[in-house]
């Protein structure tokens, strides 16, 4: 008997916890995406191993998580606010990869940030363009479509990164100096978007809505709204396959299949011979927008010093 007793407690059975960096992972073997078995210990492996690359991206912003207990097909919950905190509006902050890891634990799956600093919580630095394919949208429409984008910001004197959204669709990201309120940007990329669907409304629609969008591409321009978080670079996503978010350099867009090009499972072999960080320059980019606002014929002038 006292044999068997052993066998139950090899390395082979199934441990209540296991240890990642900092953090003990309860539950390890759980799985949370049945359509590729991978499990929560997977997840959590996986943002150890994006941790360095992710916290730039993170730390300083309010960020929002969504937390899936039940994996990605069970209830998902969108929260904002730090629970522990004393203040309840206390916004999330994760600045270490401890803090990183200790999220994953709770069964975060992704992480969402805001558009302004804590330091400039008024005033956000950068603007987010979210193209979203409609039903029976061609993905070689959405490469053209954010190819668009970015040419039509190119003319406005406006430089653009890209990144997978790690579900549908692309994000292409503005870095701006921290100069104008949440509405003002809103308002510009409202004007971005609507000369876009105005000027080739075979490709491009403004309006949300499942009919609007048939065969064509929303952009969602509300992502600058000034509540508004948009899914991190690196970060999961609560959907089955578990594709991720990573930023590409815009000569690689021709070689991404859709939004999840990149997953949990394969991400980690993509960035380890990745040589180039293909967002280098974006952390010291911090753009004007005067020229490009008055271009679009908006009027909005930086807030000015005395009244702050």
């Amino acid at each position: 008997m006292s044999h068997h007793h052993q066998a139950v407690a090899s390395p082979d059975a199934h441990p209540a916890s296991v240890r990642v960096g900092s953090q003990r992972v309860s539950h390890p073997d759980r799985v949370i995406d049945p359509s590729t078995g991978l499990t929560k210990l997977d997840l959590v492996r996986y943002y150890e191993s994006v941790a360095e690359l992710m916290l730039p991206h993170l730390q300083g912003r309010p960020v929002a998580q969504v937390r899936g207990p039940q994996g990605v097909r069970g209830p998902l919950f969108f929260q904002r606010h730090d629970a522990h905190a004393d203040d309840e509006e206390a916004p999330l902050k994760i600045s270490s990869a401890d803090a990183l890891l200790a999220a994953a634990q709770l069964n975060v799956i992704e992480f969402h940030t805001g558009n302004a600093r804590f330091r400039t919580a008024d005033k956000p630095d950068r603007i987010v363009f979210d193209l979203d394919p409609g039903e029976g949208a061609a993905w070689s429409q959405m490469q053209e479509g954010a190819r668009l984008v970015r040419s039509m910001l190119q003319e406005l004197g406006l430089q653009a990164w890209l990144k997978t959204s790690g579900g549908k669709g692309l994000h292409v990201v503005v870095p701006i100096a921290s100069r104008w309120p949440a509405d003002s940007l809103r308002a510009f990329s409202k004007a971005v978007v609507d000369h876009l669907a105005k000027t080739l409304p075979q490709r491009f629609v403004a309006k949300s809505g499942p009919r609007n969008r048939v065969g064509k591409i929303f952009i969602d321009y509300l992502r600058n709204g000034s509540a508004a978080t948009t899914v991190a670079a690196f970060s999961a996503r609560a959907r089955p396959g578990l594709g991720v978010s990573i930023p590409v350099a815009w000569e690689q867009l021709p070689e991404l299949t859709s939004g999840a090009h990149w997953t949990v499972q394969t991400a980690g072999d993509h960035l380890a011979v990745e040589k180039v960080d293909p967002w280098a320059d974006y952390a010291g980019s911090r753009q004007s927008l005067g020229v490009a606002a008055k271009t679009l014929g908006l009027k909005f002038a930086p807030r000015s010093r005395s009244r702050a």
